[in-house]
């Protein structure tokens, strides 16, 4: 089996979003992502975007009622989410403030973690659970 060179991630989380433009400029604006790709339909929906953040990458689009749409369900049809993702920054405090200007709902709070780290966890926009902090566990 050949792995990958290890300068990009090789899972890339996949999300769908009922107002993806919005849920873009949130995810870019508030938790610092970079938009490298984004493909916009003629009605302002978003066929598909990718995101990056570092050597990772988020791919997202509009929800769309498709054989792949049709196996994925919204946190809010779901009563909760299956699935979070972890983004390891360098400030944990510099990124919880700017979720809590844009009024993100924070679910744990901001602390120093046993396993080294310092994070929290809070939802975007739509409902989806994201867990931010500076734990790398590449580095342990």
């Amino acid at each position: 089996m050949t792995i990958p060179k290890a300068t990009r991630a090789t899972i890339v989380p996949c999300l769908r979003y009922r107002d993806a433009p919005a849920a873009i400029e949130w995810l870019c604006t508030t938790l610092g992502f970079k938009a490298s790709l984004v493909l916009p339909n003629e009605d302002g929906t978003i066929a598909h975007a990718e995101l990056s953040y570092g050597n990772g990458m988020i791919m997202l689009s509009s929800i769309f009622d498709t054989d792949f749409g049709r196996l994925l369900t919204q946190p809010t049809q779901a009563g909760g989410v299956t699935q979070s993702s972890y983004l390891i920054v360098n400030d944990a405090d510099e990124v919880h403030a700017r979720c809590l200007k844009a009024g993100a709902p924070i679910e744990m709070p901001l602390q120093d973690e046993d396993y080294g780290g310092r994070g929290f966890t809070c939802r975007d926009p739509e409902g989806h659970i994201w867990s931010i902090g500076t734990y790398d566990p590449w580095e342990q």
